[in-house]
């Protein structure tokens, strides 16, 4: 905290998905460390159920569903369930009395935003895509500033006032030191918070196939809750080395083991596998928004840190044959890690926390 900014408080809203949690913990945690006092709204139901409490935050509960391609009946459900959401949040401010309100998107930020708008309290957006999602795109002019990760994804807030932040990564990420070349490779695939079926799927067609691909593998699979039990239980049949997780909550000592990570392509992901400099093969969500996934995929392909390989090529016998082709390219794994940093803002939660900062004394007050 500054000696001009007195402590206050912020509220921050987002959930569902650790990509939307895990930024708005960081940017929590800086401002924790200058000071202030962070509080959480979100729903029982999202993985900020779990991870905030475990990160020492206090969080509230609204009642709210997706709008964005969730199908017409749940639609109309979160459509009747917004005015009560929208109350909750407003009574959950009026409380809180923040001197502004940090959104990382999704359907939980809606009532909170909509509430915090009503209120004329001021919103800062961080959007980690190209093309914002529901929430942002739809409440975009009424913000009050924007941190992106696209210069490109300023038009959606045209007269607001953007900046190019990148997305927040835990400070452990940054801390990763380089991981010398040894004889078993290790592999991390991960499908984010939730897992993912063509990741585990992929993954269990290819226990069978390493054996005779003349490469020795270590296998770290987060599978997601859901699946976890069956997959484990099939690969400890198996002769192939490694470990099998429904979640990892230390991601950045998994990612200090691995050689090389198979991952989907949220921005989330693709700024820890630059912050962490990984090399990855990257698998977009194809049904992501706007294919925001597959922009993101071929943003860290683009400058030599990653392949990217389409969700339905995505196959057992693909991983296979992707990972011989890297690790038999002498230097190929290296150079993919060099280039991975050079994608890497390690900046992005300290600029939010001064953005958020700005609001405290009315310095940064709506336009």
């Amino acid at each position: 905290m500054t000696a001009s900014h007195k402590p206050a408080t912020f509220v921050m809203a987002g959930g569902g998905t650790g990509g939307h949690v895990i930024p708005a913990i960081a940017v929590a945690r800086e401002l924790r460390t200058r000071g202030h006092s962070v509080r959480f709204i979100g729903t029982q139901r999202g993985i900020e159920a779990k991870l905030v409490p475990a990160a020492d935050f206090p969080i509230e509960w609204i009642v709210i569903g997706g709008l964005n391609r969730v199908g017409l009946l749940k639609t109309m459900e979160s459509l009747a369930e917004l005015p009560l959401s929208v109350w909750q949040a407003s009574r959950m401010l009026d409380r809180a009395r923040p001197a502004a309100v940090f959104s990382m998107g999704g359907y939980v930020a809606g009532p909170v935003l909509l509430a915090a708008l009503w209120k004329r309290i001021p919103v800062v957006v961080m959007e980690p895509n190209a093309v914002p999602g529901f929430t942002h795109r739809k409440l975009a002019r009424f913000v009050a500033r924007a941190l992106t990760s696209f210069p490109e994804t300023s038009k959606w807030f045209a007269g607001r006032q953007t900046e190019v932040t990148g997305l927040p990564v835990r400070d452990k990420f940054f801390e990763i030191p380089e991981k010398p070349r040894e004889d078993v490779l290790t592999i991390l695939i991960t499908g984010g918070s939730q897992g993912s079926r063509t990741l585990n799927k992929a993954a269990e067609e290819s226990w069978p196939l390493w054996a005779g691909s003349g490469l020795r593998v270590r296998l770290i699979h987060q599978t997601g809750v859901k699946p976890y039990e069956e997959l484990a239980a099939r690969f400890e049949a198996t002769a192939v080395t490694g470990e099998m997780h429904p979640f990892i909550a230390d991601m950045p000592a998994v990612f200090s083991q691995a050689d090389v990570v198979v991952s989907r392509a949220g921005m989330g992901a693709v700024s820890e596998l630059a912050a962490a400099g990984k090399p990855s093969i990257l698998i977009p969500l194809p049904t992501a928004a706007d294919q925001h996934q597959l922009r993101n995929a071929q943003a860290l392909e683009a400058v030599g840190a990653a392949r990217v390989v389409l969700d339905a090529e995505w196959t057992g016998e693909r991983f296979v044959r992707e990972v011989v082709a890297l690790a038999g390219d002498p230097g190929r794994l290296e150079k993919m890690a060099a280039a991975a940093r050079t994608f890497a803002k390690p900046d992005a939660a300290r600029r939010a926390a001064d953005v958020l900062e700005s609001f405290i004394l009315g310095e940064g007050a709506l336009a």
